[in-house]
């Protein structure tokens, strides 16, 4: 008989089970038409970095979801999978074309692309190995990524089913423009910072009624040549 560790072993403890759990076929997501069906699709994580606390605590979570289900007796899918993170991936990805010298305009957009899979390739990977070292009991045969093409065409139909639903339109909005990246970014992607300025306010002839004015406040009196 074999003598107890004094502390808990952790990489040869986890391993051993989870690995046997995974080839045991347990976290598959099978159709069985006699089971109640239960999925979830887990938010995908960007494959720019490595996991953070956050997605630590989600994916417990859906993980004890997806177990209690099982435990249950449903037909439980858990669905795992990448997400391409467009403007931070393309940001890592150009900054290490400027170290060889080069420009996304430069490579052109289809060799651009085959980086940003090359990038999506090293990095998506750390992040599926780091959500098998949590224990998550996704099943991994169906891993998917938000460039992949059959993935990429069910969300164009859906958007465009929607638009055509009158669901989703396209409005006039203020946006973050950024000029390195030539593109508008979201406010989740802007780092914003409070400064002291001036407000100028102007007053605008109305031509038709050269006795009324409209006037308006602004930080920024250079737009005023191209106001009309």
């Amino acid at each position: 008989m074999s003598e107890l560790s004094k502390v808990y072993e952790p990489e040869y403890v986890e391993k051993k089970w989870y690995q046997k759990w995974d080839e045991s076929g347990v976290f598959l997501g099978t159709i069985d038409s006699q089971k109640q069906a239960y999925s979830i699709v887990i938010p995908p994580p960007n494959v720019t970095g490595v996991l953070h606390i956050g997605h630590i605590l989600n994916n417990t979570i859906q993980d004890i979801l997806a177990r209690k289900a099982r435990q249950m007796g449903k037909s439980v899918l858990w669905l795992p999978g990448t997400d391409h993170a467009g403007i931070a991936t393309q940001t890592r990805v150009e900054k290490e074309l400027r170290k060889q010298g080069q420009t996304k305009h430069q490579i052109g957009r289809e060799a651009f692309l085959k980086k940003i899979h090359q990038w999506r390739e090293k990095h998506g990977g750390i992040i599926l190995k780091q959500l098998r070292k949590l224990g998550a009991s996704c099943d991994w045969k169906r891993t998917q990524f938000t460039l992949d093409p059959k993935y990429s065409q069910a969300v164009i139909k859906a958007f465009v089913s929607l638009y055509n639903k009158g669901y989703i339109y396209k409005g006039k909005r203020m946006v973050n423009w950024c000029p390195a990246s030539q593109t508008a970014l979201s406010d989740e992607e802007v780092i914003t910072k409070s400064q002291n300025s001036i407000l100028y306010k102007i007053r605008y002839q109305v031509v038709e009624e050269p006795e009324r004015f409209l006037e308006i406040a602004t930080t920024r009196p250079e737009t005023l040549m191209g106001d009309t």
